[in-house]
């Protein structure tokens, strides 16, 4: 007897090996076969007459098979497999290449459903490996009505897919719905069981749309009402209140070695006028890659600990943790403060922390420091901290709210919870926003800073690269630097896409023996990652062939070229990062994108890199081409993973958070919803 939590290898047709291979997509029990939704439909709604047909078409016909067989092409050496069926009102004629088991699949005589484009050659209409099935019962699953088609991996076929969800789709009433019954009737929703049928067999596009709607609102309900929880959960808690140094801060800015944009200028203003309050502050700063956030936090960090108060910094990698260590004991020298460093590997300070034993030094710089900055190490690691007030997250959004519940326990006061400023270069709508962190305020900045150029993006072929090469050893010729970016570190990881091993002996032997050139991936040892980014940081090497662990934030002025190898393999966010490592000084930048995919898509994909320098319009490019689920990066930014909803759905976001504030107060009514959203936080692992 099959249930939600049967292992799929239960059900009929579902061997050890195909289990296996469903496996690599995360499908292990029916349950998560059922919310495996489609990506896209094929629309076969329309059957036509083969009399009617006409070139060009996507169409569904239904006839009898009156001749099939099997013949080689002397040229090519391949199977034909051609036939010819007719309906009432004409004949054509069908091929499929390399499949001579349809012939014996399909016998003369036989009715079958196929669906495809129609084409013709000088024999008249024809169509060319259509999808086929026969037809029994009066019941078509893989040719006829809207088509559903998922997200793949090796030796799984679409039919596949589709044959083993229609074995369990009766299974869906077995799911509990645990959205509010009054929530369902005031949004007019479908149930749940209604959705899950509609998503993988709809009637037509309405279906789709309502179950796309109910779907999308579990999504983003589970996300809100988490969020509004844990706002509730240290709403009560007040704040320390950070007095404005101006003096100092005055100081600070005069002697930077650059101007501040207007824009850092009003950033940083909100921030300290918030930190002043005895309410925490909670704002997300926001601004394009290269903007210069960074700055805006070490004036709040310098201002915190001159009010003899702790902040810490948390970063996404060890790079930038030990990258913005270095730049913020150099900008912040003439202060003479504490700062200590907290990753899984690196933990140093700019003061003494002799320790007899090796665990107690994160304790002590947690203890001694009047700035830390870390991983996720600061959180990990079991330590407290003496009096922290400021946490500052950069390009980590999976913290969100909850973070500060988790580093509020680690403060060193429970009466108060430090002030909060989150830092994204991602695009985020203020209703997402809202969603992912509670009530924000938002700091914006726009400007880049004065003296930089735009950099000019160009895709390169195989014609045009040996230009590209000619171009970069120009560029380091005048003393500058270059990354070439790869999606994989080492040859075997996957035939056909180019790693770094592989093209660091390509240019180190043969386009650019006299040059110095190193690479850099994720399965180094942190000293060497760190050693590797110093020499290219000094200028010691001319070109860092990289994997994407230089994605995040890492700051090379001297570098300005960023040529990436299989750019089709990353999401136009990855690219807006990768392009971000260069253009950052006031000398002209250049980014070349090279892919091995010359799909249209792929290439109208590539030139909004071409087109757009602005992270907000390719936000919107990547929710037009990858389509919800796979939104500017979230996976890789640490979004909750959105399968239906759209971070641009203003509305929907904006109905969810009127609803969650409806039902807040009354949980206790809901079981089901309190069981579900136990679930979802042990899940989503945002802390």
């Amino acid at each position: 007897m099959l249930d939600l939590n049967s292992q799929l290898r239960n059900i009929h047709g579902v061997g050890k090996s195909i289990a296996s291979r469903l496996k690599k997509i995360g499908l292990e029990t029916i349950e998560d076969l059922l919310f495996y939704f489609p990506f896209r439909y094929e629309d076969y709604s329309r059957q036509a007459k083969i009399s009617e047909l006409q070139t060009g078409t996507n169409v569904n016909i239904v006839g009898a098979i009156e001749l099939i067989h099997n013949k080689k092409s002397p040229r090519k050496r391949i199977s034909i497999t051609e036939a010819i069926i007719s309906d009432q009102t004409d004949q054509m004629k069908i091929i499929w290449f390399n499949q001579p088991f349809i012939s014996k699949n399909l016998k003369p005589g036989d009715m079958v459903s196929l669906s495809g484009k129609v084409e013709q050659d000088y024999t008249g209409i024809i169509m060319k490996s259509p999808n086929y099935e026969k037809i029994t019962n009066n019941q078509s699953l893989h040719t006829q009505g809207l088509i559903p088609m998922y997200h793949l991996t090796a030796n799984i076929t679409q039919k596949q897919i589709r044959f083993l969800i229609k074995q369990i789709i009766h299974l869906s009433s077995l799911l509990t719905d645990w959205l509010p019954k009054e929530t369902i009737r005031r949004q007019g929703l479908l149930s749940l069981k209604e959705a899950i049928w509609n998503i993988h067999f709809p009637k037509n596009f309405s279906d789709t749309e309502q179950a796309k709607k109910r779907l999308a609102f579990n999504e983003l309900f589970l996300i809100q009402l988490r969020s509004q929880i844990i706002k509730n959960d240290i709403a009560g808690k007040t704040a320390e209140s950070i007095k404005f140094k101006e003096k100092e801060t005055q100081e600070f800015v005069k002697n930077l070695p650059f101007q501040l944009t207007d824009d850092q200028k009003k950033a940083s203003w909100q921030v300290l006028q918030d930190m002043e309050k005895e309410k925490s502050m909670s704002r997300l700063l926001q601004g394009d890659v290269g903007s210069g956030k960074t700055i805006v936090a070490v004036i709040a960090m310098l201002n915190t600990a001159l009010n003899k108060k702790q902040s810490v910094l948390m970063v996404p990698t060890e790079i930038l943790a030990g990258q913005h260590f270095n730049s913020v004991c150099k900008i912040l020298k003439n202060f003479n403060l504490k700062i200590g460093l907290i990753s899984r590997t690196a933990k140093m300070a700019n003061f003494d922390i002799k320790s007899e034993k090796k665990k107690d030094i994160p304790r002590k710089i947690a203890e001694g420091a009047q700035i830390i900055i870390g991983t996720h190490a600061l959180i990990q690691e079991k330590i407290k901290f003496k009096n922290l007030a400021l946490t500052i997250v950069d390009e980590q959004h999976r913290f969100g709210v909850a973070q500060r519940k988790t580093i509020t326990e680690k403060s060193g006061n429970n009466k108060t919870t430090p002030h909060l400023l989150s830092m994204t270069a991602t695009p985020i709508p203020r209703s997402l926003a809202l969603a992912l962190f509670g009530d924000l305020s938002v700091s914006v900045i726009n400007e880049m800073p004065k003296g930089r150029k735009p950099i000019i993006t160009s895709i390169i072929t195989e014609t045009n690269r040996a230009q590209a090469y000619e171009f970069i050893k120009k560029e380091i010729k005048a003393g500058r630097q270059a990354f070439v970016i790869c999606p994989l570190i080492d040859i075997s990881d996957n035939l056909g896409v180019k790693s770094v091993k592989e093209e660091y002996e390509k240019l180190d032997k043969n386009i650019f023996p006299d040059l110095k050139i190193n690479m850099l991936h994720g399965k180094l040892k942190a000293e060497e990652k760190n050693e590797i980014m110093e020499k290219f940081l000094q200028n010691k090497t001319n070109i860092l062939v990289s994997t994407s662990v230089i994605e995040v934030g890492v700051d090379m002025p001297n570098a300005t070229i960023m040529l990436i190898e299989g750019a089709d393999r990353f999401g136009l966010a990855q690219l807006h990062q990768f392009r971000g490592r260069v253009g950052r000084s006031n000398i002209q930048s250049y980014c070349f994108l090279s892919s091995d995919n010359n799909g249209q898509k792929t290439l109208d994909r590539l030139h909004s890199m071409v087109k757009y320098n602005s992270g907000f319009d390719l936000a919107k490019i990547d929710l037009k081409f990858r389509g919800p689920g796979e939104i500017y990066g979230i996976a890789q930014t640490g979004f909750p993973e959105l399968q239906i909803a759209s971070i641009f759905d203003y509305p929907l976001i904006e109905t969810v958070d009127t609803e969650v504030k409806t039902i807040i107060d009354k949980l206790d009514k809901y079981p089901f919803l309190q069981e579900k959203i136990k679930k979802f936080q042990e899940e989503a692992h945002f802390e």
